[in-house]
């Protein structure tokens, strides 16, 4: 309670709060000289019953078919014999006399009116077992009374304890409390929520990397809106904002892909500075710093781990995840032992050989650039955080872009061709963060203090890395050691012969005098359009992970969609009276990927998968790109400028309050091939054109 911010305004810890004692075990003889006063006013009474004799009365009553419940033996007997019974040292319990004809109504904050017929439902119930020890029910309805409790809202298992605690009470005088029994919270499988669910304390969801204003704000929906589409408030907005009379009778599923969302959004509105702590204790959690580490290093170290996951992480724990993933190395000692085929077939075009032999050769002269140890933030320094933008600063990252440069010109290579096989080489992944920041975390690493505790983390340094892609590169077959450039050429001449069907178009104009026709100028569509630009648009390749009917919109699938981020997106399409959910899965798509979340029928959706239609909207099919493009590659057109800051794609915001993406609209197309457009000219990845079903259609 204490971590997520919730404090109690009175309890044990405070000696001078005015109703202590607090802990129930600490209060019998409160609860002894209250149940006197009900025996003595006549609304309890000693019950001498052994356990024998009510077995005996319960088998009876089911026998009967009567439901089984005290049938009042001891109620009014007579107190000369109840006396006498004490005096001879017989257990008793005491019970509660329940008033003939009692009927119990409650106004409850949830659910309404409810009412029991409570002499018709429960028999006289105990109050004090034989023991002394006090019962659940009779316990709260006196510490209810006697601390003045005025509202209490609690689970809807309680709701039938209500009816024995208003009936004390009201024998008590005291009056009752206002009630707000809410539903359970239930697992992902429907069933009551338990500890085969996952955490299941706060302690637990605190080493799990969730900050406490996330806990609170995700809790606080479960079973409750503001009414509104809101789903992210901070503490001082719930507190500003909440109803007890909004909460629902439903019972709410708790989605640990929702808590993690909602934490994710929390944890962006916070600076670097303030997450930096919060990793660091979840570094320290799994354990992955040396104890005579030297505390300067470590924080060093946690300022570049979360300068490095900030835009992916859910949790802080995947900040320091990630940073463990970092320092290994994923690529085998041996070719055969290489798992992914997106890798092999990269490494079977050839460039991956020939560069990695440059890359060793160069760390072997000493002209491969490396993070400088005396600048260990500098590849950091272009993050929004960063508060130092000098020249020092930038000098390993600017030396690491100038050597790709130079390895672009010497091999005649760019884009996936260079960048794959070096990433490979480098990290042991086909995809990833910034390299330059990932080899930053790793020089950390290689310093004589012994940062990382090795028996927790596995540290493969730069010169391990290096020896292992010698090995590695001694195993590729022959014929995977050549770059077959041939492949760029054919997508090159795609792009070309495109630009000449689609620029290069004669215009025949027929005189209205004399029925003649004149050549006109060739016209570029481009020309008369002052519309956005298209780079404006973020369209990129994503693979289609997971398809499932939206439970609230007979319209919508709900898609999970890869898109080269470090999560997949969730979408929202209204493609279910077009296409069925197994023809989805899988399937390589165009996303629009810089739209804002927004709420569709309550589901979070983030982006737009891009389709074509025909004229009148029967007939709806993916834009598809060719079957080798790059899961995340940016979809692009020729003839625009993708590159630079100009080529940028506009921000969320961006898009949205100026409506780009609906000046923009009207000019996306298919031609008569199916080929999507803008402007006469086609949507292209780096495998080829994009593709769809539908001729002289519309994109959108």
């Amino acid at each position: 309670m204490k971590w997520l911010g919730i404090l109690w305004d009175e309890g044990p810890d405070d000696p001078k709060a005015p109703y202590g004692p607090y802990r129930q075990s600490e209060r019998a003889h409160v609860y002894k000289r209250v149940a006197d006063k009900l025996i003595r006013e006549g609304h309890a009474y000693p019950c001498f019953c052994t356990m024998e004799e009510l077995d005996a009365m319960k088998a009876k009553q089911e026998a009967e078919g009567i439901e089984p419940r005290y049938d009042g033996t001891w109620r009014n007997a007579d107190p000369a014999l109840v006396q006498k019974k004490i005096n001879e040292g017989a257990e008793y319990t005491i019970r509660f006399k329940i008033p003939p004809g009692a009927r119990i109504i409650i106004e409850d904050a949830v659910r309404g009116t409810v009412s029991w017929d409570a002499e018709a439902t429960i028999g006289d119930f105990i109050l004090l077992r034989s023991s002394g020890v006090p019962v659940y029910n009779f316990c709260v309805a006196v510490d209810d009374a006697m601390m003045g409790i005025t509202t209490v809202i609690r689970a809807e298992e309680h709701l039938t304890n209500t009816v024995r605690q208003c009936l004390i009470l009201d024998a008590l005088g005291a009056p009752r409390p206002r009630y707000a029994h809410c539903s359970l919270i239930l697992g992902e499988d429907k069933q009551k929520l338990s500890k085969r669910h996952g955490a299941t304390s706060c302690n637990q969801f605190r080493l799990d990397g969730f900050l406490p204003d996330a806990m609170i704000n995700y809790l606080a929906l479960l079973g409750w809106n503001d009414g509104t589409d809101n789903e992210i408030f901070t503490r001082e907005e719930l507190i500003e904002a909440f109803d007890v009379n909004r909460v629902v009778k439903s019972p709410s599923i708790f989605d640990m892909a929702k808590l993690k969302w909602v934490n994710q959004q929390h944890m962006k509105k916070k600076s670097i500075e303030e997450l930096i702590p919060m990793v660091y204790d979840q570094l320290n959690y799994l354990n992955m710093f040396n104890e005579n580490a030297d505390e300067s290093s470590r924080k060093i170290f946690a300022h570049a781990a979360t300068s490095l996951s900030k835009q992916m992480m859910e949790t802080t724990r995947d900040a320091a995840t990630n940073a463990q993933k970092v320092l290994g190395f994923a690529l085998p000692t041996f070719f055969e032992e290489l798992t992914s085929i997106e890798a092999k077939d990269m490494i079977a075009e050839g460039f991956f050989y020939e560069l990695s032999q440059r890359i060793i050769q160069d760390y072997e002269n000493g002209k491969f650039p490396q993070a400088d140890p005396s600048d260990p933030l500098a590849a950091f320094s272009n993050t929004e955080e960063s508060k130092s933008n000098d020249a020092v600063s930038k000098k390993y990252p600017d030396e690491y872009k100038a050597y790709m440069k130079q390895l672009a010109k010497d091999f005649n290579l760019k884009g996936k061709q260079l960048f794959h096989p070096v990433r490979l080489a480098l990290t042991g992944e086909m995809s990833g963060q910034d390299v330059t920041k990932q080899l930053a975390l790793l020089m950390m690493t290689s310093q004589e203090n012994g940062l990382v505790n090795t028996q927790t983390t596995q540290v493969v340094t730069f010169r391990e890395r290096m020896e292992r892609l010698k090995t590695f590169c001694s195993t590729i077959p022959s014929e995977y050691r050549v770059g077959k450039k041939s492949q760029d050429s054919n997508v090159e001449a795609v792009k070309k012969n495109h630009m000449e069907m689609t620029t290069q178009t004669d215009t025949k104009v027929e005189s209205k005098a004399g029925g003649s026709s004149t050549d006109d100028s060739k016209m570029d569509p481009r020309d008369a359009y002052k519309g956005p630009p298209i780079t404006a648009l973020d369209i990129r390749v994503g693979r289609i992970l997971r398809v499932w009917e939206h439970t609230e919109a007979d319209k919508l699938f709900c898609e999970e969609i890869d898109v080269g981020e470090s999560q997949p997106r969730m979408i929202a399409s209204g493609l279910r009276p077009y296409m069925k959910m197994e023809d989805m899965v899988g399937r390589l798509v165009c996303v629009l990927c810089n739209l804002k979340e927004r709420k569709l029928v309550g589901f979070p959706s983030h982006g737009m998968v891009l389709c074509a239609s025909n004229k009148d909207h029967t007939e709806v099919k993916f834009v598809s790109p060719p079957v080798d493009a790059k899961v995340g590659e940016r979809v692009t057109v020729p003839g625009f400028d993708f590159s630079g800051e100009s080529g940028q794609p506009f921000t969320e915001n961006a898009i949205g309050k100026k409506k780009i993406f609906d000046e923009l609209a009207p000019h996306l197309v298919t031609n008569k091939y199916g080929v999507p457009e803008f402007l006469g000219r086609p949507f292209l990845t780096s495998a080829g054109v994009c593709t769809s079903p539908i001729s002289a259609g519309s994109v959108s």
